[in-house]
């Protein structure tokens, strides 16, 4: 496995692959979701490219963009183990030469609701960054984790917006064994912080299990899940039933395929997760 740190070598590196890679965006601190997004890209066969590179664009002043994980030596090693081929890690100067005043503006209809509600130009920056990468790496085919369910909603539709030749994939979020969605940004968490950490989860079961047992009072049931999760020491942002199609305000019918998402902060640590419903 080859590690480069520069768009040049990382072209040169690609066009010697001789064919299109399947493509892993992460921004590092890996963990066991990341590594099923690089075993699904191995799955499709050819050359597999992963890049590690924490976003600026993407983090408000007050987030976590200076503490976030980086962790690139340990990193490398799982992708070499996990069958990755080649590793971009740039830093910021060799992906944001100059300053990056050209960005990509997403549909505010889909990407100003949730997270783009609670963070303002997140996914401008996430849709400049993955287009950058996407230029650059020039992939068949990129695979993202459904934990992050809007943002692989927002960059579908990038994709199919502007004509771009890639597949996107999308990848069930990885657990652990007490149903908590694998973040990097659990790391965070003090020890009884991770032991309450998996009411986020528990609770978005509750709720689908309620709408799956007919109950269509949404707001009431999005209420009460707030709620609960108040009772229990949780800050949350947002608990919200959604249809699957366009993250729209469900409209009630008994065969429509809903999704509900939850952003809640925990001490210092804010958590997102999501689950589908099946009609």
């Amino acid at each position: 496995m080859r590690i480069v740190h520069t768009i040049a070598a990382l072209r040169a590196a690609v066009t010697a692959g001789g064919r299109p890679p399947a493509f892993v965006p992460t921004m590092g601190g890996l963990h066991a979701g990341h590594l099923a997004l690089v075993h699904q890209a191995r799955q499709a066969g050819g050359p597999v490219v992963a890049s590690i590179f924490v976003n600026r664009l993407q983090f408000a002043p007050h987030e976590d963009f200076d503490s976030y994980p980086r962790t690139l030596e340990r990193d490398a090693a799982l992708l070499r183990d996990a069958g990755c081929d080649l590793v971009f890690a740039p830093d910021e100067a060799a992906f944001y030469p100059d300053p990056q005043v050209v960005k990509v503006q997403p549909d505010p209809a889909l990407a100003d609701v949730l997270e783009g509600a609670f963070r303002p130009g997140f996914f401008v920056g996430v849709c400049t960054v993955v287009l950058k990468l996407f230029n650059t790496v020039q992939p068949r085919l990129a695979v993202f984790g459904k934990k992050d369910y809007q943002q692989l909603m927002v960059v579908r539709q990038m994709v199919r917006q502007l004509a771009l030749p890639v597949q996107v994939l999308g990848v069930e979020t990885a657990r652990a064994e007490d149903g908590l969605a694998l973040s990097s940004r659990n790391a965070y968490l003090s020890a009884a912080e991770r032991a309450e950490a998996p009411a986020l989860a528990a609770t978005l079961r509750a709720l689908a299990a309620a709408v799956q047992a007919g109950r269509r009072d949404f707001v009431e049931l999005e209420a009460g899940a707030l709620a609960t999760l108040g009772r229990r020491g949780w800050e949350p942002d947002y608990v919200a039933l959604r249809r699957q199609a366009d993250l729209g305000l469900p409209l009630g019918g008994p065969d429509e395929a809903l999704v509900v998402l939850a952003a809640a902060r925990l001490g210092k640590t804010r958590l997102i997760d999501n689950l589908e419903i099946t009609p």
